[in-house]
């Protein structure tokens, strides 16, 4: 195996340029806020993160590996194209989505995290219940992104393990090897760690800031290498214009792609999921909730939305160039990726045996700034979590500043080395993703509908509405895990393994019943107990003789007026209202709509 000095140099001087801006942004946030709230600073940095940072690390959260690597290869595989490639318009109507109608509101209360209305409006119980789809998905997501980094350097090992030294040599060497593995020669295992070590480390030490100010250099890593990239790609003497096998058949079928009538359903409910599914997310609404206004955190939404557009366009020219490649007249041979079922690695194919080796270089280290750039957001969310919404408001309401802080390093080390391990042993990590994604969309989603635009939803409804959405989500079934269903929807129909496949769009339906079924027994619970039909005794929960009363009801329960602030919500009951009340923090979100300058210097004047 030949030693690349440039390609080490180039890994090396990555590493630990990344790390030097986590451990400077570490130093920052060290530096900012007062003694005694170095926790939110951590969580949301201190509620000060500018338009320029913010909009990047809010557009690298979701331009991550999986987004580049799987919008390329939707391009790529014939039959599918760029008719199925949904992430990247599904994640930007997410993101302006969420700004039109979600940041505003959750900014200008001046929450820490996602879960902090649904643990006020519902209680604790109903805060822990959503943090498990919630930190399943951070989880598994994070670990999906660290598989998929092993796989492909499993795939460009392999690979290059049979190119000879003059063609490592040549002008389309392997692109970084694998890189590190390739490189140095070390165990695929070692680099997967190292990435998600240095992620860690980092999220560790630094908290937001640090995942803030490293999205900025990761995200101009993966613009630059990317674009870099598509021209040498493109001028390879084996590809033909794309813009004639757009809409040809010339090696496969033209690359745009279509929607078979059968399958409209199905694309509706993947893009309805992506799109809506992308809005509750700790890792959005972190961004959010630490901007310095609510005008500024729909503002970054939209930059993100914008920002998710242009990143895609590199990722899906370079699936372009994969379906206009003649495999055989490159260094790859035959058959093509497709038929050696590596349609997945498309994108690095194609960095590897279409680019000069200097080029690679520089695609490569893309790959690797997008894998780093989506799993500390994940991991650091995670964390936030956890230590605010579960250790803090569940268990320890009156633990101190420093003890909230030591909490969140412990689990961002322990939640990264989950994720690593579940990477590196788990053999169905994206099944489970698939999965734990689907529950967020179906569970989190109308819960989030419910607690800040539905006027009178209460614990019970919110109980119901879980339960019922996950049970059809999992007796739909789940292929990828060779879950069979339970319930065969219209146009089910069993795959070559004889798994079976659903066209039908259960998965809305199981949202869109998840909804209406917590507004429908919320209603039932509070007309029971208001008009006496049943006693208060039974009301074991606090969800409605506490807290629903007549008097309350109207000033607690809708989001509809910016003026409503969170002093004025009843209390879950007596008991409670010292500890879960007084532990959102920032109380002077609390008395304003918005804290833009522009908005400040009127009130001024």
């Amino acid at each position: 195996m030949p030693f690349h000095v440039e390609g080490l140099v180039a890994i090396v001087v990555f590493y630990l340029a990344i790390l030097a801006v986590g451990i400077w942004a570490a130093w920052k946030t060290k530096n900012t806020g007062s003694e005694g709230d170095r926790s939110e600073a951590i969580i949301v940095g201190g509620r000060d993160i500018g338009l320029l940072v913010g909009g990047f690390t809010m557009t690298a959260t979701w331009v991550g590996g999986g987004y580049i690597n799987g919008t390329a290869e939707a391009v790529y595989v014939p039959g599918y194209g760029l008719a199925w490639a949904q992430a990247p318009i599904g994640y930007s109507l997410s993101l302006v989505l969420g700004g039109l109608f979600f940041a505003k509101p959750m900014r200008s209360k001046g929450y820490v995290t996602m879960l902090d209305p649904f643990q006020q409006i519902y209680g604790k119980r109903m805060g822990g219940l959503l943090f498990i789809p919630a930190l399943m998905g951070e989880m598994f997501w994070a670990a999906a992104i660290f598989s998929a980094l092993g796989r492909r350097l499993q795939s460009l090992q392999s690979l290059s393990s049979s190119v000879s030294k003059e063609k490592l040599l040549g002008p389309f060497s392997s692109p970084f090897g694998a890189t590190i593995s390739v490189i140095i020669d070390i165990n695929i295992n070692i680099s997967v760690i190292v990435s998600a070590l240095i992620a860690t480390m980092y999220t560790l030490v630094g908290g937001l800031y640090s995942v803030a100010y490293t999205d900025v250099v990761q995200l101009f890593c993966i613009f630059l290498g990317l674009w870099i990239s598509v021209p040498f790609a493109m001028s390879h003497p084996a590809v033909t214009d794309i813009g004639f096998t757009a809409v040809h058949q010339v090696h496969q079928a033209p690359w745009l792609g279509s929607i078979n009538s059968l399958d409209i359903y199905t694309w509706l409910d993947n893009f309805l999921l992506l799109t809506l599914g992308g809005i509750p997310w700790q890792a959005y609404f972190q961004r959010v909730l630490s901007s310095s206004s609510a005008t500024y955190a729909q503002v970054l939404s939209f930059l993100a939305a914008f920002g998710c557009l242009v990143m895609a366009l590199p990722a899906i020219l370079i699936g372009a160039i994969g379906a206009s490649t003649a495999w055989n007249q490159t260094e790859y041979g035959v058959p093509d990726p497709m038929t050696k079922k590596e349609a997945d690695m498309i994108l690095p194919i194609v960095l590897q045996y279409l680019c000069p080796v200097y080029i690679s270089f520089f695609g490569l280290g893309a790959v690797s700034a997008a894998v780093m750039s989506s799993a500390d957001s994940s991991i650091l969310s995670a964390s936030s979590m956890f230590a605010r919404n579960i250790y803090q408001l569940s268990f320890r309401q009156n633990a101190s500043d420093r003890e909230i802080v030591w909490v969140m390093r412990i689990t961002v080390f322990l939640f990264g080395a989950s994720a690593t391990a579940m990477a590196l042993l788990a053999s169905s990590v994206y099944g489970l993703w698939y999965l734990s994604s689907d529950l967020v969309y179906i569970i989190i989603f109308p819960q989030l509908l419910c607690v800040l635009f539905i006027k009178g939803t209460n614990t019970y409804g919110a109980i119901a509405g879980y339960l019922f959405g996950l049970v059809l989500r999992i007796t739909g079934g789940e292929p990828y895990l060779y879950l069979q269903p339970l319930i065969y929807y219209p146009g089910c129909y069993p795959d070559e393994n004889n798994i079976y496949i659903q066209r039908f769009p259960f998965k809305t339906l199981a949202m869109l019943t998840s909804f209406f079924t917590n507004i429908i027994v919320s209603y039932i619970a509070k007309y029971l107990f208001e008009s006496g039909t049943l006693p208060p005794k039974l009301d074991f929960l606090d969800a409605v003789v506490a807290r629903y009363s007549r008097e309350h009801m109207d000033k607690a329960t809708l989001v509809k007026s910016d003026n409503i602030v969170l002093n004025e919500l009843a209390p879950v009951n007596p008991r409670h209202s010292l500890t879960l009340t007084s532990t959102f923090t920032n109380k002077e979100a609390f008395n304003y709509v918005d804290s833009s300058p522009e908005l400040s210097n009127t009130e001024d004047n």
